[in-house]
């Protein structure tokens, strides 16, 4: 924040995430992924778009295309990966793309098995879409510590 103004740049590619929301008194904040805005009570406006800046100040939102040449290219990882899966990114639900993805790897890559196995906490949708795609069951095989 500059003075009475905070500023939220997303790079010309849109690799990293970035959203607008709004609290219940109407103040504005940013934050890399929805499920932020979730934790303070705000809802979401928007994802900034790739090559966008936005001013905020007490006027309003004001957005600016820095990049004519942007386009939206994200980093994969963050639905794969980084990403929490209660966060909706650039208009996709990070759960479901996850769980769709199991259903997808069976369409294309069938393997007979007893068991589906998934691996905490990124990998559990993937594991559970492939297995409800297949009928094959879904076990917990490992268990993350949430204490070390």
């Amino acid at each position: 924040a500059t003075q009475n103004k905070l500023i939220g740049i997303r790079d010309p590619y849109g690799i990293r995430p970035l959203c607008i929301g709004r609290l219940e008194d109407g103040s504005i904040v940013l934050a890399s992924e929805s499920c932020a805005l979730d934790s303070v009570g705000a809802v979401l406006i928007r994802d900034i778009n790739a090559g966008e800046i936005v001013i905020i100040d007490e006027n309003g939102i004001e957005a600016i295309n820095y990049n004519e040449q942007s386009h939206k290219s994200p980093c994969a990882f963050e639905h794969i990966y980084f990403a929490r899966p209660d966060s909706v990114i650039d208009g996709l639900d990070v759960y479901k793309s996850r769980y769709e993805t199991g259903v997808k790897l069976w369409e294309q890559q069938k393997v007979e098995a007893d068991i589906v196995i998934g691996v905490p906490d990124s990998g559990l949708p993937a594991a559970q879409g492939y297995a409800i795609a297949s009928g094959i069951p879904f076990v917990t095989g490992l268990v993350k510590n949430k204490y070390i």
